[in-house]
Order: C-alpha cells, then sequence, then structure tokens
C-alpha cells in the first residue's frame, strides 16, 4: 500500500524503509531517495519555509505515484514531503520504491524526485540574514522531467 504524506514533522528513514517493505513478499529492491535542504547560494541560507496548497498537492503527489506504478511493475511506493519552516540539512523529502528488480526501483524513484521537482505544488522561500526570497524553478530540473516523456 502506498503512503503519501505531506507533515511538518521530521520521518526516520529506517522505519519508513520497513513499512514500505511490510506485507509484501516478492519485493528484491529497495530504493530510497532522502533530498535535504541545502545551501548553495552566496549569502547563506538561515532556512527554508515550505507552502502548499494541500488539495492540490495531495492530488498530484497521488497523480505521480500512479504514474510511476503505470510504467513500471511496482510494490510499495512512499512519498514524504516536508513542509513549514526547515533549517539547513533537515530532511525535506523521502521517496522509497519497491519492486521484484532493482531497475525498475531505481528508475522509478527517480522519476518521482524529477517529477516532484516540476509538478508538485510545493512554494519555496529561502532566508538568509538579510532578505528573503522565493526559489524559482530551474531549466535543468524541467530537463530532466521532461526526458521521461
Amino acid at each position: 500500500m502506498d503512503k503519501i504524506v505531506i507533515q511538518e514533522q521530521d520521518f526516520d528513514l529506517t522505519t519508513e524503509v520497513g513499512l514500505a517493505r511490510n506485507n509484501i513478499n516478492n519485493i528484491g529492491a529497495v530504493v530510497s531517495f532522502v533530498g535535504t535542504v541545502r545551501d548553495l547560494d552566496e549569502e547563506s541560507i538561515t532556512k527554508m519555509t515550505l507552502e502548499y496548497y494541500p488539495e492540490m498537492t495531495e492530488k498530484t503527489l497521488i497523480s505521480i505515484a500512479n504514474q510511476a506504478h503505470d510504467r513500471w511493475k511496482l510494490g510499495n511506493i512512499t512519498i514524504i514531503h516536508r513542509v513549514g519552516e526547515l533549517k539547513v540539512n533537515d530532511q525535506i523529502v523521502l521517496v522509497i520504491t519497491t519492486s521484484k528488480h532493482r531497475k525498475s526501483a531505481f528508475e522509478s524513484c527517480e522519476f518521482i524526485m524529477d517529477y516532484l521537482k516540476t509538478q508538485a505544488p510545493f512554494w519555496k522561500k529561502e532566508h538568509t540574514q538579510n532578505s528573503s526570497q522565493w526559489v524559482q524553478s530551474k531549466t535543468i530540473d524541467k530537463d530532466q522531467s521532461s526526458s521521461w516523456d
């Protein structure tokens, strides 16, 4: 059973991998990706605020998971995305895919992350000591996402 959650609290990778593997006997691969808040700007980020529109975002995450199921033979999918105020190095997103074979698990996990970066309606605002600015989408993320078409 898929788990798709948007939450403020942190998550535990070991716990979530165990839950993703639960009740599935023919799983040969579990792939996970944990994304963290990073500081890439010239002026250090003090925190990041993530906002979302609950109904729209939840529907989009479910749609992305369903698209992954349509493309690959998968077991469970876990998508946990955090919102609210996060500090640098905090966990922001977790994607877990399970399948009989590693190739499907790797590819589907990458697909989900590419689509989360470009399709999921989250708004990120980076805060420094002197200013705050909304994060703009990047061409490289759009190009990566469109490579799945």
